[in-house]
């Protein structure tokens, strides 16, 4: 019994001291979730250094509090080609997304972790059509470049039309494959979509692969 008396004494003192440093005491660890994002994302379309005078409207997805977000961009495209001419117009593109953002961009929470030199040409023999080859292997690309390269090129409408996968490959003999870019690719872009055949229908939510690089390397 004073024993017991003892240890409920010294319980009580802790209490005590710890009320008396403004410290609120409990029994339970608290969860308070990450702390809110400040970021706005949002760039001015009047911003200096986000756009080129004689350069084609378009849209790039950068990073920004931890998703992609799409940002307003004037692509210069080489002479003699279009937006539609494919392999020109998407190295015009990630010539963008390797370029690091503008401070108007970067003031915004802007960051890109497309790292060159980065280069694509068209389609081999046997490739779809609409196929491009990038000078890596788009599976040793950090997830978050991926999905970066995937939705800009999806939206831009240079390789395929909108909504439809964006049928990549790299410079080895390996087969292209049709990626994504879903909804959950926009939302989390550090877990790359699972890339499909190309013209496979989707069979579902998009499993999280086990890909070489999830570093996001963004600067």
């Amino acid at each position: 019994m004073r024993l017991a008396a003892t240890a409920g004494a010294v319980v009580a003192l802790v209490a005590l001291t710890a009320t008396g440093c403004g410290i609120r005491t409990t029994s339970v660890p608290v969860d308070a979730g990450p702390a809110p994002s400040r970021l706005p994302c949002e760039v001015s379309g009047d911003a200096p250094g986000t756009q080129d005078p004689a350069g084609v409207p378009a849209q790039v997805y950068l990073l920004c509090a931890s998703g992609l977000v799409p940002v307003e961009r004037a692509v210069r495209i080489p002479d003699g080609a279009t937006r539609d001419s494919g392999p020109r117009a998407a190295q015009a593109l990630l010539d963008e997304l390797q370029t690091r953002p503008a401070a108007a961009e970067r003031a915004a929470g802007f960051t890109t972790s497309v790292r060159g030199p980065l280069t694509v040409s068209g389609p081999r023999k046997g490739d779809p059509s609409d196929a491009l080859r990038l000078s890596v292997q788009p599976e040793d690309l950090p997830t978050t470049a991926l999905a970066q390269i995937v939705c800009t090129l999806a939206a831009s409408g240079t390789v395929t039309s909108p909504d439809a996968d964006v049928v990549l490959g790299g410079p080895g003999d390996y087969p292209v494959r049709g990626y994504p870019c879903d909804q959950r690719t926009k939302s989390r872009p550090d877990t790359a979509a699972q890339p499909r055949t190309p013209g496979a229908a989707p069979s579902g939510p998009a499993a999280t692969p086990s890909g070489p690089s999830d570093s996001t390397g963004s600067r």
